[in-house]
This record gives structure tokens, C-alpha cells and sequence, in this order.
């Protein structure tokens, strides 16, 4: 399995509350993250999250834990 592909963290809609502020970013593709974008199909996150992408991330933006520890075992092989 291959890390390359896996560059940047995108997000999922907080569901418990009324707006789309994002809860965490998690993880993706990077080459699924513009196709999502623009077509509106949904994203399979590292951590098996499925989602549309509406936002990018900001520095500082809370990423999802599970996501970054499998992000961290895929960078050591």
C-alpha cells in the first residue's frame, strides 16, 4: 500500500448541528478530493468516513484521530 496519494485533510458535515461547519477534517485522496468538489460525489476517508467535499481545510483545523494514526502507520512503511 502506498502513502503518496494520501496529502491533505478534508472534512465531514457535523451532523448535530444545523450549519455545515465541519466537526473534524479527515484524510483522503488527494486525486478524489477535486472530483468530489465538482461533481458532488462523496469520498472515502482513511478512516472509512464517506462524505461530499464542501470545504478545505484551514491551518490549525482539527483533524480526525483515527485518520492521523492510520496516516502515521502508512507513512512509517
Amino acid at each position: 500500500m502506498s502513502a503518496d496519494t494520501l496529502v491533505r485533510p478534508d472534512e465531514t458535515v457535523d451532523e448535530s448541528t444545523d450549519n455545515d461547519t465541519p466537526k473534524v477534517f479527515h484524510y483522503v485522496k488527494k486525486n478524489k478530493i477535486a472530483e468530489s468538489a465538482v461533481m458532488g460525489t462523496h469520498v472515502v476517508a482513511l478512516c472509512g468516513e464517506v462524505f461530499p467535499v464542501t470545504r478545505s481545510p484551514k491551518p490549525g483545523s482539527p483533524v480526525c484521530p483515527d485518520c492521523k494514526r492510520i496516516y502515521e502507520m502508512m507513512k512509517k512503511d
